[in-house]
């Protein structure tokens, strides 16, 4: 039974699809006027597997992720690069798909680009104007926040708390502060589009609600993006598409969590941003595809090279338990994937899930030291297929094994110390010793590593290790 967390309720729910076996899911996307950062990544990854959980549960899902390329960003930093702000987005499309395809994530079923929907937004807002939820105001068309009797409450926030704190900018003609543009009148040197209320662009809430509404109907079962967009961005979606539509809109609300860097939330202002092609010359791909559901989609994670080498460490001991082992096929199903799906029907539970896979890799050690090929075969060919549901494991294991990152090689330098892939490698072997209750090989493995500075710690999900 699959329990979701709803943002909209505040608690997990059993999830049920409206369309019976279909599930249609809508992922706010990239803004594209620069390189997808460490947060965008946590963001594609989540939502892509979320999908494939979905299908591999045997859902036909149709999954939509937006491009928005039309806003005050954009149109910013064209102008500052003296380009056309289309020349811009393209570049910075083409980036995001070279990183996507880099991570593993698969192309949505529609990636919708706002600039394409402008009639489906103008419709919308005509609807808006003529059930008395907008006005005009000086060729802006504005949202009266005040007319839909449900503002706040995704995000929890009361009307009045919110007009407290909020200014109204000096030649806005807003009739509440609250209120914010669903069109805005054409200013000299931006790009326009015509419309009834005169040549202007659209507000970028308003995008979505037209892109969502268009390709998956008035009323679907699951909408996602990241926790800073709860509000006001899907606040103000819930508002104006629920008020033009007549319908409920969307029935489960999922939100990621944050990319800290030393407990810090990742910014520019203060310098601890990170783009994914600064990061990824540093890891192979899938190890930050693994750091990212190493942790659950809905906190914080805390970005660092020591939690980056662990993920490393843990696909890498994956690996080393694929190495030498001929998977078999057909795989029936197994307690293994009972297991696996236990933990992600638990809200897309990765980190138990990822546990799992771990538990899995000790029994195939175990298996391959007392030579039983038929067990080891069987235990591999599972361990890949539910690995490959979270998008790992998809490299050859000597391929993998026989790689050394930068970010691996510069926490020992050549000649200075045991290697990572060496690490793994004993720890493997000290596992399979204690299985067979071998207690002295154990012992001997571990001071061995200890003597090299390399403290390991046995746990309930297996073991870890760090240097001193």
């Amino acid at each position: 039974m699959l329990r979701i967390y709803n943002s909209l309720t505040g608690q997990k729910e059993t999830f049920k699809e409206i369309e019976p076996g279909k599930v249609r899911m809508y992922c706010c996307g990239l803004t594209v006027y620069d390189y997808p950062h460490v947060g965008h990544a946590r963001m594609l990854i989540v939502f892509d597997m979320v999908r494939h959980y979905l299908q591999w549960r045997g859902y036909e899902v149709t999954f939509v992720r937006n491009i928005t390329d039309i806003d005050d960003n954009i149109i910013k930093r064209a102008a500052e690069n003296g380009e056309p702000f289309e020349r811009l987005t393209g570049r910075f499309i083409a980036a995001m798909d070279e990183d996507c395809e880099a991570l593993g994530i698969e192309r949505p079923d529609f990636e919708p680009r706002a600039t394409d929907y402008m009639p489906q937004i103008i419709a919308m807002i005509e609807a808006l104007i003529a059930k008395g939820y907008a006005y005009l105001a000086d060729g802006d068309v504005l949202y009266a926040v005040s007319k839909f009797e449900g503002y706040g409450q995704l995000s929890g926030k009361r009307l009045e708390d919110l007009r407290a704190g909020a200014r109204v900018e000096v030649g806005e003609h807003k009739r509440d502060p609250l209120d914010f543009a669903l069109w805005k009148a054409a200013k000299p040197g931006e790009p326009t589009w015509d419309s009834p209320w005169g040549p202007g662009r659209p507000g970028w809430h308003i995008e979505c609600s037209a892109m969502s509404t268009t390709l998956l109907g008035e009323h679907f079962d699951i909408h996602g993006g990241g926790i800073d967009l709860k509000f006001p961005h899907h606040e103000n979606e819930i508002a104006q598409s629920c008020a033009a539509c007549d319908a409920k809109f969307v029935n489960v609300w999922m939100h990621n969590g944050h990319v800290r860097v030393q407990d810090e939330k990742m910014s520019k202002s203060l310098g601890n941003f990170f783009t994914v092609r600064e990061v990824l010359p540093k890891l192979r791909p899938e190890v930050l595809r693994a750091f990212v559901l190493s942790s659950h989609y809905r906190g914080p994670i805390n970005y660092s090279e020591e939690n980056l080498r662990q993920a490393d460490a843990a696909l890498s001991r994956l690996y080393l338990a694929l190495r030498d082992v001929e998977p078999a096929s057909p795989v029936p199903a197994t307690h293994w994937s009972d297991r696996f799906r236990e933990a992600m029907d638990d809200d897309f539970n990765t980190a138990d899930a990822m546990s799992v896979l771990q538990t899995m890799a000790r029994e195939l050690n175990v298996a391959k030291s007392r030579g039983e090929p038929v067990t080891a075969a069987a235990i591999a060919a599972e361990l890949k297929r539910l690995a490959g549901v979270l998008g790992l494991l998809t490299h050859d294991p000597e391929e993998w094994l026989g790689t050394v990152s930068v970010l691996t090689a510069g926490a020992t330098p050549e000649g200075e110390g045991i290697s990572d892939q060496e690490i793994v490698r004993l720890i493997e072997t000290r596992t399979a010793a204690r299985a067979a209750r071998n207690w002295a090989e154990s012992d001997r493995i571990r001071d061995q590593l200890a003597a090299q500075g390399v403290i390991l710690e046995d746990g309930a999900s297996g073991t870890t290790w760090r240097r001193k």
